[in-house]
C-alpha cells in the first residue's frame, strides 16, 4: 500500500469517534431522519471526502513567490500569451481553458503539433506531489515549464522565450523578481531541448548566461504557478449530501437522488474506486497500472518509469538549484523508489472531481464516457505491458478482489459520479 493510501486510512480512522458522535447530537435535534443510513465507518469515510477537508492549500516551499499577488498577476498575462509559442497561435490557455475546466477536451493536447497524451486540468495543482500523467515534475512551476519547450505543444526555445518576457515584461518581472540580467549578447536562439542547432548553441554560451537565461525561464514557471495556485474546484452535490450525512440531516440528503446513493455504496464497496480515489480531492495522488488498453500495443507507453528517470534528472527539481527549498523539504524527491517494477505502464491518478465534465478519459483519452471507464474496470483485462493491478476473476490476489458489476451497477456508478461536479473557483 502506497504512503498516500496509508495516510488516508489513518485519517478516516480518526474520524470516527467524532462523526458517530455528530450524527447520534444532530438525532436529539429537530432534523428529520436520515433518509440513508451509513455505517460508522462509512460516514467518517464520506466526511473525510468532503472538499473542505482539504484545507488550505499547501505551501510550496520551492516557489518562494507563489503567494504573491503581483507574480500571479504576471503569470497571468503569461499564461494567456500566445506569442509565447513558435508560431504566436499557442498559450497555456490553448489546452487549458477556463471555459473547459482548464483543460481541452480533445483526446490528445494539441499545440503546434499533437501530443501523446490527454491535458490534465489545473484545478487542485496545489495540492500535488507530482505533475503529469507520469509524474515527471515535482512542482506547479516546473510542470509550466516544459510545455514551452516541447516540439508539440509551444514549440519555443528557452533564449527566445526570455528575451520576450525581458522585451514586453520587463517592468513586471522586476517588480516581482528584481533586476533582470543582461541578456543582450546571447543568442536569439538557444536551448538544451531544442533542435540540433538550438542545443550546439546553448552548448557555446558560457556558463554565466545560461544561468542567467535558467533563473528568468524558472520564475517564469513560478509566476505561472502562483496564478494557477488560486484556481480550484467549488463543492459540489455530493460534498452537500456527505455534509448532511454526517450532521444527521435527514433533509440535507435529498441533495442525492436514490439511483446516486446506490452509485455512492458502490463506490465505497465492491466497485473499490475509493481504494484509489479516495481523500477531498478523490485521488491519492500516486501511479497505478490498471490495464489501460495503449493506443499503440507495439509500443506501449511506459507511464511512471519513464516519468521517474526524467523527473530524478531534471534541472527544475526540488532538489534543483533554481528550487527556493532546502534538501530536507524536498522528502517526496529524496526517498522515491526507482526499482519498482509497479512503475512500469503507471499513471497518475487523476482527481473525479469534476470528472464527468472532462471526457474523453484515462491517461491518452482511450474512453469516450464514465461508463466506459467503469466497465473497464469491471472487466480487468491484463496489461499490455507491465502488470496491473486489478484482480483477475478467480485470481488470489494480496490486496483486491476482482471487481465484479452488473450493468445496473455500472448505469448507477455513472450517475454519483455526476454529483462531483461543482464550479471552478477562480481569484479575482
Amino acid at each position: 500500500m502506497s504512503t498516500a493510501s496509508t495516510s488516508w486510512f489513518a485519517w478516516t480512522s480518526t474520524l470516527l469517534t467524532g462523526c458517530l458522535l455528530t450524527v447520534v447530537a444532530a438525532q436529539a435535534l429537530d432534523k428529520a431522519p436520515l433518509r440513508d443510513r451509513w455505517t460508522v465507518e462509512e460516514t467518517a469515510t464520506l466526511a473525510s471526502m468532503r472538499l473542505k477537508e482539504a484545507g488550505p492549500r499547501p505551501v510550496d516551499p520551492s516557489n518562494s513567490w507563489e503567494q504573491r499577488a503581483d507574480a500571479a498577476a504576471l503569470g497571468r498575462a503569461l499564461f494567456n500569451d500566445t506569442r509565447l509559442s513558435k508560431n504566436g497561435q499557442v498559450a497555456c490557455t490553448s489546452c487549458h481553458s477556463a471555459d473547459k475546466q482548464f483543460q481541452d477536451g480533445r483526446q490528445f493536447g494539441q499545440g503546434i503539433g499533437i501530443g501523446k497524451r490527454r491535458t490534465m486540468p489545473v484545478m487542485g495543482a496545489a495540492h500535488s506531489p507530482f505533475f503529469f500523467w507520469d509524474g515527471r515534475k515535482d512542482s506547479a512551476w516546473s510542470q509550466a515549464l516544459g510545455p514551452f519547450e516541447d516540439a508539440a505543444e509551444h514549440g519555443a526555445n528557452r533564449v527566445r522565450l526570455v528575451k520576450f518576457v525581458q522585451a514586453h515584461y520587463k517592468d513586471r518581472y522586476q517588480a516581482v523578481f528584481g533586476t533582470m540580467p543582461d541578456l543582450e549578447k546571447l543568442p536569439d536562439d538557444a536551448s538544451p531541448a531544442g533542435t540540433p542547432s538550438e542545443q550546439a548553441a546553448w552548448a557555446a554560451m558560457p556558463e554565466a548566461g545560461r544561468e542567467a537565461v535558467n533563473r528568468v525561464f524558472a520564475n517564469m514557471g513560478k509566476s505561472i504557478a502562483a496564478f494557477e495556485r488560486n484556481i480550484s474546484y467549488g463543492e459540489s452535490r455530493f460534498d452537500r449530501y456527505a455534509e448532511a450525512t454526517v450532521a444527521g440531516d435527514g433533509r440535507g440528503q435529498d441533495v442525492l437522488s436514490q439511483q446516486e446513493v446506490r452509485g455512492l455504496r458502490l463506490f465505497l464497496t465492491k466497485g473499490q474506486c475509493v481504494t484509489c480515489h479516495n481523500g477531498p480531492l478523490l485521488t491519492d495522488h500516486a501511479f497505478h497500472n490498471t490495464g489501460i488498453p495503449p493506443i499503440n500495443p507495439a509500443s506501449p507507453d511506459r507511464g511512471r518509469a519513464d516519468g521517474l528517470r526524467k523527473l530524478l534528472r531534471d534541472e527544475f527539481n526540488c532538489l534543483g538549484r533554481y528550487s527556493d527549498a532546502r534538501p530536507d523539504q524536498c522528502g517526496e524527491l529524496q526517498f522515491l523508489a526507482t526499482n519498482d517494477p509497479g512503475q512500469l505502464a503507471a499513471f497518475r491518478t487523476p482527481s473525479l472531481r469534476n470528472v464527468a465534465e472532462r471526457a474523453p478519459y484515462m491517461h491518452a483519452g482511450q474512453f469516450t464516457s464514465v461508463e466506459q471507464v467503469v466497465e473497464h474496470y469491471a472487466r480487468s483485462p491484463k496489461a499490455v505491458l507491465g502488470h496491473s493491478e486489478l484482480a483477475q476473476p478467480g485470481e488470489k490476489h494480496a490486496d483486491r478482489q476482482a471487481i465484479q458489476l452488473s450493468a445496473a451497477d455500472i448505469q448507477d456508478l455513472a450517475a454519483f459520479l455526476a454529483t462531483l461536479t461543482g464550479p471552478v473557483v477562480q481569484a479575482k
